[in-house]
């Protein structure tokens, strides 16, 4: 997991807008579709993981993009996934080995680099952005993500919003849009990094965000102000009411199965 924050930053979640905007929020929507020039944007959250294989198994979702994942065995329930693939009219799947589960269901196959030849950023959970550099050329055919949807956006159309050369070029992209209409309402903000040189890229050291005129340098401990990012500017405080299980061990049924997360394999 070492950039699930990452994921959050750019949009990669399907309920929020990149730069940790929120859907739901029509000022959050006009600022990022004015920013993109984009026609138009989504209204409302899409549907997340599990919610999305349902309504592909009911017929609903008729295409699908994995990429950088194999949902036949990272997800539970094995077999509602295999039926929802097989059940989707066109799968394509992304990835950095020739076989796997999923793999074995797409009806197009696009190989991807590998974590070792990925150039880029990547966010760990305490905020901090670290450089990630690759040290080796790109296997075969392969090609980075970022490249791979390019140049799909470009034959839909699109090229002159997806015309990137370099990773520099989508970060500082990514940089210039946090710190739209930010005056220190939004905890994500790494404006001061928008005009950064590919040769300052190169050499970027770990910074922990907010980087911006205010932390230029970034900011190890938030909210030591005692101001937090709500409406009311007040930390919230959310009871919890405990439940037990609603399947219970008995005398027929002893035995507790954990199938949950272990050290050195997560996911898969």
């Amino acid at each position: 997991q070492p950039n699930a924050m990452g994921g959050r930053e750019v949009g990669g979640l399907a309920n929020m807008l990149a730069a940790h905007m929120d859907i739901e929020n029509p000022e959050h929507r006009q600022w990022v579709q004015e920013f993109w020039d984009s026609p138009t944007i989504c209204t409302e959250p899409g549907l997340k993981a599990i919610d999305l294989f349902d309504s592909m198994e009911q017929g609903k979702v008729k295409a699908v993009w994995i990429m950088a994942t194999n949902p036949l065995v990272s997800m539970p329930n094995r077999g509602k996934i295999t039926r929802a693939l097989e059940n989707c009219d066109f799968v394509v799947v992304s990835d950095c080995v020739e076989q796997n589960d999923t793999l074995a269901l797409a009806d197009v196959k696009l190989p991807a680099t590998a974590w070792s030849e990925k150039e880029g950023t990547v966010t760990n959970s305490e905020r901090s952005i670290s450089r990630q550099r690759a040290f080796k050329a790109a296997t075969g055919g392969a090609k980075n993500d970022w490249q791979i949807i390019c140049d799909v956006a470009q034959k839909m159309g699109y090229s002159e919003g997806f015309d990137f050369q370099t990773p520099h070029q989508i970060f500082v992209e990514h940089a210039r849009l946090s710190g739209v209409n930010n005056f220190g309402d939004r905890d994500f903000d790494i404006s001061a990094l928008a005009d950064l040189s590919l040769k300052d890229y190169q050499q970027l050291k770990p910074v922990q965000w907010p980087v911006n005129q205010r932390y230029p340098d970034g900011c190890k401990r938030l909210f030591t102000d005692g101001r937090f990012f709500t409406p009311s500017g007040k930390a919230r405080f959310i009871p919890l009411h405990p439940e037990l299980p609603q399947q219970q061990t008995c005398k027929d049924y002893p035995l507790i199965l954990n199938s949950g997360r272990i050290r050195d394999q997560w996911h898969t």
